[in-house]
């Protein structure tokens, strides 16, 4: 009877940790967007629920594509360094994949890539990553900023030493589902057009 009970125990305790995000539909795009944001958006988001409050993410309506990169290690060798991939709105606490804080408020998540030089190793499998910008000072969605330009609007955004990430890459499979991954990661797959993202919403990396 008590192994029974302690196994009972161990199965809510499990959907308890599991159930820490939920994923729903944020709706259309905040209509306070500026109009050349909202007009590239998809009409509908996702709201992501965790501990700490709510994020909602809207991707763009068509991934941006260019000659491949011939960079090594990335997943999106078609996408142009500093594109805009989506908008995302934090309502409480949030944290980037390297643990920093991120303010309540409106970013874009614009395409980079971590520079191989040693000091992200074991970050990500992977060297994709959304960059956060504040809105505020992000003002062109067509613009495409340089390596040096995004890391300091980024810098600006989290007021750190280091932009704001949150990990990405070309996801294998097609569903539609928020994750959990290892011990603490929750990653969000969607859509851009038939390319489906997987995006790590929650979770800071070890290294």
């Amino acid at each position: 009877m008590l192994a029974s009970r302690l196994a009972i125990c161990t199965v809510f305790a499990a959907a308890a940790a599991f159930a820490q995000y939920k994923a729903d539909s944020a709706g259309a795009p905040p209509a306070d967007l500026p109009a050349p944001y909202a007009s590239l958006l998809q009409s509908e988001g996702t709201k992501v629920t965790g501990p700490d409050g709510a994020l909602e993410i809207w991707l763009v309506k068509a991934l941006p594509k260019g000659p491949a990169s011939g960079e090594q290690n990335v997943t999106f060798d078609t996408i142009p360094h500093g594109s805009l991939i989506g908008v995302i709105r934090y309502s409480g606490k949030g944290k980037d994949r390297r643990g920093q804080l991120i303010k309540p408020g409106v970013y874009t998540l614009r395409y980079s890539m971590f520079p191989i030089n040693g000091d992200h190793q074991g970050v990500a499998p992977q060297r994709d990553f959304l960059l956060l910008s504040a809105i505020a000072d992000d003002k062109d969605p067509a613009s495409k900023p340089d390596f040096a330009a995004l890391m300091a609007l980024s810098q600006k955004a989290l007021g750190t030493q280091h932009p704001g990430v949150l990990s990405l890459w070309k996801a294998d499979d097609m569903n539609q589902n928020l994750t959990q991954q290892g011990e603490s990661d929750w990653v969000l797959q969607r859509k851009i057009g038939d390319v489906n993202l997987a995006i790590v919403v929650a979770g800071t990396a070890a290294a």
